[in-house]
């Protein structure tokens, strides 16, 4: 007999995926529409998480996530994460563009971590907690290549591989362009390290750069050996 899951920490949880998800901060109103609860109970749900400081209202009192998800995010893989920052900004600088770690949720690739580069060169934001499909992008195509049979069934089921994912497995890195976000393009490297779960590092930039994807890859690549 399955366990029964806690319906007010699902909900809770999903309050804090809402407003992660949001382009702007949201009033409880929305808040409460997008849970699809009464007003009353989505505020008893925000009050917990406030009290937290998970949540905090600014002073209009919209919504926003609080201070202490990114001390919570900080622990997450944190010796990756550690691990991963000297490299990620020493791309960052060295190539001019935006450099992230993504690790695999279940068909998901979420970003760990990123570096922008210095001020004063164009670059593109990848936040930490972004995700997108594993089916999309340089970093998903990277990690689809490194998955055993199993692995894959077991994240994606039925659904086949692209057929960019062999190719990215046998060269050793992925590419994408207009795929996540409209004229962007990223290359990414796959790292696969024991205790962690699948994961990739990346880079992203406008479609314009001159440089080889090759290049770019031997750069990450070249990063990854100092990683644990």
């Amino acid at each position: 007999m399955a366990t029964p899951h806690s319906q007010t920490l699902s909900r809770g949880i999903r309050a804090l995926e809402i407003l992660a998800e949001a382009t702007e901060p949201l009033t409880i109103a929305q808040l409460a529409a997008e849970l699809g609860l009464h007003r009353s109970i989505a505020y008893r749900i925000l009050r917990t998480l406030e009290d937290h400081r998970l949540v905090l209202r600014d002073d209009r009192g919209l919504l926003l996530l609080g201070p202490r998800l990114a001390a919570l995010a900080r622990g997450v893989q944190r010796d990756l994460q550690a691990a991963a920052l000297p490299e990620l900004t020493a791309v960052a600088r060295e190539l001019g563009m935006t450099t992230f770690l993504v690790v695999l949720d279940q068909a998901e690739c979420v970003t760990l971590a990123s570096v922008e580069p210095p001020p004063g060169t164009a670059s593109i934001a990848q936040r930490p907690g972004t995700r997108h499909s594993i089916m999309i992008g340089a970093p998903g195509i990277a990690i689809q290549g490194s998955l055993t049979d199993a692995e894959w069934a077991a994240c994606a089921g039925a659904t086949p591989r692209r057929p960019e994912a062999a190719e990215a497995a046998e060269r050793g890195y992925a590419t994408s362009r207009n795929e996540v976000v409209p004229g962007l393009a990223s290359v990414a490297v796959p790292l696969r390290r024991p205790g962690h779960p699948p994961a990739a590092l990346a880079v992203v930039h406008l479609t314009t750069d001159p440089r080889t994807p090759q290049a770019i890859a031997t750069r990450l690549t070249a990063a990854t050996t100092h990683l644990p």
